[in-house]
């Protein structure tokens, strides 16, 4: 039962008039507990905006809501954000978010102020609201700001808004984190933030609501991630079955095949493999011979590659012609010897291209196809050992030619040619007018004791000592009367039991299957002369069944004894003794050849040296591809004529022939 206010009830400031009626129960209440006397005005004042007496103890409790959401009309900010355009229609979207908050705010509520993006619900606190993608729609919202714009204000103590309104929880963030961070940033700015599907209470508790949004954001943040991850298995099935993703690489092109699946190939969706693209194609191989025959720097090859674009044409960037240089450059030749996609096998996740900002990822962590799936353009062995050059030869110079800088005094001669037992190359340095080269891993591995500990502290070896065993190797293994007899010596002291036992097991499984299909030939003679009803017969299919498994299984290794032995690069054969006639006979000795030349001959045989772990021996090895067989003997001449006069020996060119390589080692004091 009501009756009129002992108060004295003011009207609102806009003049209209305040109703205000108070039960006796509640009358009798405030009789009990009477406000706290003050003087003068100041007493009205407090008893006029005190709380109305009939909330409950929750709602003027310190967990209650803010008291501007108490009074009769509450400014609200919405909240929208949908996700990228290739998800979802942005416009269609927020249109249906504005319309949904408004209607599940009270009816003395109003939306002063709007405030969206068109951005993914994944990114991190920091990279909000940075998005200018809505631009591109025509959405008829008046735009505000985005969410940093939105807690940007909701600090400020003349913000326009008391309230923040969305559709659901998950449109602030799609991850936990980052929703509570919004809230919690809200929270210390005194305004609550309200979802359309949760209940909007002003005057009870809000551990219920809490408990429910907390749901909410957990079921939205493992719906993203259990989308995720079956689309990420569905990516790795697709590439291990040798489909291309994205663009393809320089020197291939996509085919393109209709999709397996048929209601997508009748929307005309179709799945692309790569194939060798012409004079790109053959532009990939060549620059993967220039680096692993020549050992080519990237600076060289870049200039050998410009000299003529119309024979080696540059790529293009994603970007199209408005972006290309129209010229080649370290960048793309290194990324292009990088890319394994050139070895036939299809391989997926190399880089983090939204996880880490595009940054390579581990090897370990590439998705391979099982076995090749295209043409390769760089066989495999030769991509293996380009990418194990790779570290070793990182921040040296290509040639031996003295460095640019103004400071630089000598070269040596075997500079980057020498490597210690521990891989790494080893550096010239003068002693006493001597030349040494070192390892010293301490050197450069400072704050780090834990590098190379079971090495020497350093590791020594005179330039001169060097010099006397590679003159004597290549007088005797190269241009040398004997060096047939020297290298067929050294075909037959080659370990290739690998191979052989390779061959012996592909052999046996030839015999197994063999003998497979056989017994496949007599179950179906059997199976047609018998009752497709009778249990026999079945028995007959299921045994079928199981020799079928067993002839996949058996194809399968023989296919995997068959990449191993692509996988490994050719070994010399005795008919490649007779290549080298190819070479003249000459005697000469390199200590006293111009030091120009030397480094020529050097470069031309790809010449390095390794030292052996706890012996005085070294390993001189070479690789002389047929192109530069005329080169070096040109050289090797031009060295025997400039010798002086009382060293120079009868020299008897060979009979004319083409050399593939020529590769020897020898252990020497």
């Amino acid at each position: 039962m009501g009756r009129n206010c002992p108060r004295r009830c003011r009207g609102l400031p806009d003049g209209r008039s305040r109703h205000c009626s108070v039960n006796m129960a509640n009358d009798n209440e405030a009789s009990k507990n009477p406000p706290v006397p003050s003087s003068g005005g100041r007493a009205r004042a407090a008893i006029s905006e005190a709380p109305p007496a009939q909330l409950s103890d929750l709602a003027v409790s310190p967990f209650g809501m803010p008291t501007a959401l108490l009074k009769g009309e509450v400014r609200v900010a919405w909240l929208g954000r949908t996700s990228t355009e290739d998800q979802q229609d942005p416009r269609q979207s927020l249109i249906r978010q504005l319309h949904t908050s408004k209607s599940a705010i009270p009816a003395s509520w109003a939306i002063v102020c709007h405030f969206y993006d068109v951005e993914s619900g994944r990114l991190e606190l920091d990279a909000r609201g940075r998005k200018t993608g809505y631009e591109r729609f025509d959405i008829p919202i008046a735009r505000d700001g985005g969410i940093t714009d939105l807690l940007e204000e909701a600090s400020h103590p003349n913000r326009r808004f008391d309230v923040v309104i969305c559709e659901n929880a998950s449109r602030t963030a799609r991850r936990m984190y980052e929703g509570l961070s919004i809230e919690r940033e809200l929270e210390r700015a005194n305004v609550p933030l309200f979802a359309s599907n949760e209940p909007i209470k002003l005057d009870g508790g809000r551990a219920q609501q809490i408990l429910q949004r907390r749901i909410n954001q957990s079921v939205a943040e493992y719906e993203v991630l259990n989308t995720l991850e079956l689309s990420w298995g569905g990516l790795c099935t697709h590439v291990r079955e040798g489909w291309n993703i994205g663009k393809p690489p320089y020197g291939y092109a996509a085919k393109r095949y209709k999709h397996p699946n048929p209601l997508k190939a009748a929307k005309g969706a179709t799945k692309t493999r790569l194939e060798p693209d012409g004079r790109r194609a053959e532009t990939v191989t060549t620059i993967a011979n220039w680096r692993y025959y020549e050992d080519l720097g990237y600076d060289t090859i870049v200039e050998r590659l410009n000299a003529d674009l119309d024979l080696y044409p540059p790529p293009e960037p994603p970007g199209g012609p408005a972006r290309a240089r129209g010229a080649w450059s370290k960048s793309t030749v290194c990324d292009l010897l990088r890319n394994p996609k050139y070895t036939g096998y299809q391989v997926f996740n190399r880089r983090g291209t939204r996880s880490r900002g595009g940054a390579y990822n581990d090897p370990r962590l590439w998705v391979w196809s099982p076995e090749p799936a295209h043409e390769p353009l760089i066989p495999k062995w030769m991509y293996d050992e380009l990418a194990a050059r790779r570290a070793a030869k990182r921040g040296s110079r290509d040639k031996n030619t003295p460095n640019a800088h103004p400071d630089t005094r000598r070269t040596y001669l075997f500079r980057g040619r020498v490597h210690c037992f521990c891989h790494r190359r080893m550096r010239g340095l003068v002693q006493k007018r001597l030349t040494y080269y070192q390892c010293w891993p301490k050197g450069n591995n400072r704050g780090r004791p834990q590098a190379f500990a079971d090495h020497p502290k350093t590791v020594y070896i005179r330039e001169t000592a060097l010099i006397d065993a590679v003159s004597a190797f290549f007088a005797d293994r190269v241009f040398g009367p004997q060096r047939r007899e020297l290298f067929a010596a050294d075909l037959a002291s080659q370990d290739d039991r690998a191979a052989r036992q390779r061959e012996d097991e592909r052999e046996r499984l030839r015999h197994t299957l063999a003998d497979v299909q056989r017994r496949q030939a007599n179950i179906l003679r059997q199976v047609e002369e018998s009752d497709p009803g009778d249990s026999f017969a079945r028995g007959l299919r299921d045994r079928y069944n199981d020799l079928e498994r067993e002839r996949q299984t058996t194809l399968a290794a023989v296919s995997a004894l068959d990449a191993a032995d692509t996988a490994e690069p050719a070994r010399p054969t005795a008919d490649t003794v007779d290549l080298l006639n190819a070479l003249p006979y000459l005697e000469m000795n390199l200590a006293l050849a111009p030091e120009p030349l030397l480094r020529q001959l050097f470069e031309l045989t790809q010449l390095t040296i390794e030292l052996h772990d706890d012996s005085d021996h070294i390993t001189l090895t070479i690789r002389l591809p047929a192109d530069y067989v005329p080169r070096a003997a040109d050289t090797a001449e031009r060295i025997t004529d400039a010798m002086p006069h009382h060293t120079r020996r009868a020299r008897k060119k060979s009979r004319g022939g083409v050399v593939h390589a020529v590769g020897a080692a020898q252990g020497a004091r």
